[in-house]
């Protein structure tokens, strides 16, 4: 067995190659041009710089290699579709056009197929960072207090609605109302904007799985400059979804979390938004 990495960029790459390295895996590297860093060249047993559109370089890449699994691992701005430079060779100008949809899902989902189809089995993307996925329960010293658990509980119905539609994984709240929705910006943007928003009030953020989450792809994570992020627009409490949601840098995350008390949480997936959920001012 062989394995290969498909490369986008942030830290969740070199953790994957860190986790495969403790194990004794050496991995094949399809380096996204436009997304990937330039210094994991040195880490990886072998690279290649594809474009993002270039379906058929990457399966001629892993079938010359030998690659029979492979992990999808770091972050491909869903805005690069649009890009000139993501013009798609033929395979994957085939393969769009047989989509009804081009949500992450859908396009994930099809190239899953069309490596499939050559012999190269897509596997999870955390199966060498068990350690880092988030467990149920309090993750930081703090606990979340009262009004804060009573906007992460509303949160998580709107939350895995949005998830469920394949929009965004990221809700921000206060008083139990929605502040800010994530779309293609990202989880950092929408809680800047939410803070915008409420002028640096505190917030509550909820970061969800989809529903039926596929571990493959676009799993949700937070890290360091999550934390970051939390601290500059004031955000206090933040639930993650458990055992589907990946930590990176996990001690010296949840470390930054504790010294600037914000609460952090793992819930458990809430399969459907409850009824009679209403909306109430944030202000």
């Amino acid at each position: 067995m062989k394995y290969g990495l498909i490369a986008g960029n942030g830290r969740f790459p070199f953790l994957v190659l860190e986790g495969a390295r403790a194990e004794g895996v050496e991995m094949a590297v399809a380096a996204i041009k436009e997304e990937a860093d330039e210094s994991i060249e040195p880490l990886a047993h072998v690279v290649e710089w594809i474009s993002v559109g270039h379906l058929n370089k990457l399966i001629k890449f892993f079938k010359r290699e030998g690659v029979t699994h492979a992990i999808m691992a770091g972050q491909v701005k869903h805005v690069q579709i649009f890009k000139l430079n993501a013009l798609p060779d033929l395979r994957m100008a085939k393969m769009l056009a047989r989509l009804k949809r081009r949500n992450t899902d859908a396009l994930i989902g099809a190239v899953c197929d069309e490596l499939e189809s050559e012999g190269i089995k897509l596997i999870d993307s955390t199966t060498f960072l068990q350690p880092l996925l988030a467990r149920a329960g309090a993750l930081t010293k703090r606990e979340p207090n009262k009004h804060e658990l009573a906007d992460i509980e509303y949160g998580l119905h709107v939350a895995t609605e949005l998830a469920r539609l394949d929009l965004g994984q990221t809700i921000v709240v206060k008083n139990q109302a929605v502040v800010a929705l994530e779309a293609m910006e990202g989880t950092d943007a929408t809680i800047r904007r939410a803070s915008e928003l409420v002028r640096g009030r505190p917030l509550t953020v909820v970061k969800v799985a989809k529903p039926n989450q596929d571990m493959r792809f676009d799993v949700p994570v937070i890290g360091l400059n999550t934390m970051a992020t939390l601290k500059e627009c004031n955000v206090t409490a933040m639930s993650l979804t458990a055992d589907k949601t990946l930590i990176f840098d996990r001690d010296e995350t949840l470390n930054l979390a504790n010294q600037n008390k914000i609460a952090i949480v793992g819930k458990q997936r809430i399969e459907r938004q409850s009824e009679g959920a209403t909306e109430r001012s944030p202000l």
